[in-house]
């Protein structure tokens, strides 16, 4: 990338038309990355056995995972936003690459610590620099943009069941390096997008600085009725993170130990609640546009409450149908959350994406470690059942400012 490049203001004015073919790439790069980090939770009921882990041991190896995105990522944005750096994408799916290849031949505990480490630097680089990609695309449909990028991720993770029944089962832990193949084609379409980023930096370089300056330093600090709202929003994706993070690591065990299931049929009833999941994400961000983010935000929280409290306690066709239901309406704010803190903040697009979203990989990983412990101390059933009392805390959504207010703040 030029010097010239790198040195334009990284506040990014969508561009008034939508770039559909770059918002299908960066989500195809986000589902490919994703699908990588699902072969971790996947492998879960593979090492148990293989390795003889404890709960707590498997939710440490998530937790390895996640923590490092989780830091990483608002260090990676706050840096991407004072000098973007494109090709910064296909280096981390690099890491990523070097990390799934070590993950298939680690010999012991150790070893998988450490690859998952080099899987969760990738992930850190991609998430922030991926969502302000689909910021630079999405001309006047941020949500949609959001969407459609988030989307990706998702269906990635939903995979997470399928590689295990197809792949991982048949062939153990070796059947990991398959994804090197993943990972390569992942690294040559953000190199295509690191061009397309910079050909973008350079346009905006050719229409002057002076007001994306000046935009700069009016957002320069942030009041403290902002950082109130922001704090919410990062309480509320804590309460989601908690539950998917059970859910996504947990529940195969629990369907397993309730339902007499074996590890292919526990892994389709998550899969269920997985894919259901990438499709609320994909309608969150446009329902967003129309009816607002703060009314979608409240409902997914609170319409999944008496869902998930009741997950537990029914038989499993009526399960199964509650796991879709329940995944679909809770992720139907993950992509709206990044767009609202985005728009609280306006001047720092890789700062927000990389604490929104590395604030979930980050309470996802301490869930992981907490939520793995209380299955060991208080039983596995209880841990589930405790579980899906956590939307309930989708209630804090009430004391966000409107969409309007924000936008006024920004004025």
């Amino acid at each position: 990338m030029s010097t010239t490049a790198a040195s334009v203001s990284p506040i990014y004015e969508p561009q008034q038309k939508t770039a559909y073919r770059i918002l299908f790439i960066i989500g195809l790069c986000h589902l490919l990355n994703d699908s990588i980090q699902s072969v971790i939770p996947a492998m879960f009921p593979i090492l148990e056995k293989s390795m003889g882990l404890s709960y707590s041991q498997l939710g440490m190896i998530a937790f390895s995972l996640n923590i490092v995105s989780s830091i990483m990522q608002p260090v990676v944005g706050m840096a991407t936003d004072k000098k973007p750096f494109p090709f910064a994408l296909p280096i981390g799916l690099t890491s990523t690459l070097f990390g799934i290849l070590g993950l298939a031949f680690a010999p012991d505990y150790k070893w998988i610590i450490i690859s998952v480490l080099f899987i969760g630097l990738g992930s850190a680089v991609f998430h922030p620099e991926g969502s302000r990609v689909a910021y630079m695309a999405a001309g006047q449909r941020r949500g949609l943009a959001q969407s459609i990028y988030q989307v990706g991720g998702n269906t990635g993770q939903a995979l997470a069941p399928i590689i295990t029944a197809l792949i991982l089962v048949p062939l153990g832990q070796m059947g990991a390096a398959w994804f090197t193949a993943v990972a390569a084609i992942a690294v040559g379409l953000l190199i295509y997008i690191a061009f397309w980023y910079t050909g973008r930096l350079q346009e905006q370089l050719m229409a002057g600085r002076a007001k994306k300056q000046a935009v700069v330093h009016r957002n320069n600090k942030i009041s403290k009725k902002v950082w109130s709202a922001l704090i919410l929003v990062l309480f509320l994706i804590f309460a989601r993170s908690w539950y998917i993070s059970g859910m996504t690591n947990f529940y195969a065990f629990y369907a397993i130990e309730k339902y007499s299931f074996s590890i292919s049929q526990a892994q389709l009833f998550l899969f269920a609640f997985l894919v259901s999941g990438a499709l609320g994400t994909f309608f969150g961000g446009p329902l967003a546009d129309r009816f607002g983010k703060k009314r979608i935000i409240f409902l997914s929280m609170i319409l999944t409450v008496p869902i998930s409290i009741l997950i537990p306690f029914v038989p499993s066709p009526i399960a199964f149908v509650m796991l879709v239901a329940s995944g679909f309406i809770l992720m139907s704010s993950f992509s709206v959350t990044v767009v609202y803190a985005q728009e609280l903040v306006p001047g720092k697009i890789g700062t927000m994406a990389g604490l929104t979203v590395g604030l979930a990989f980050g309470m996802g990983a301490i869930g992981s470690i907490a939520l793995g412990y209380i299955a060991d101390t208080v039983g596995l059933v209880n841990m589930i059942i405790l579980t899906g009392f956590l939307p309930v805390l989708g209630l804090l959504t009430l004391l966000l400012p409107p969409d309007e207010t924000v936008s006024k703040w920004n004025k």
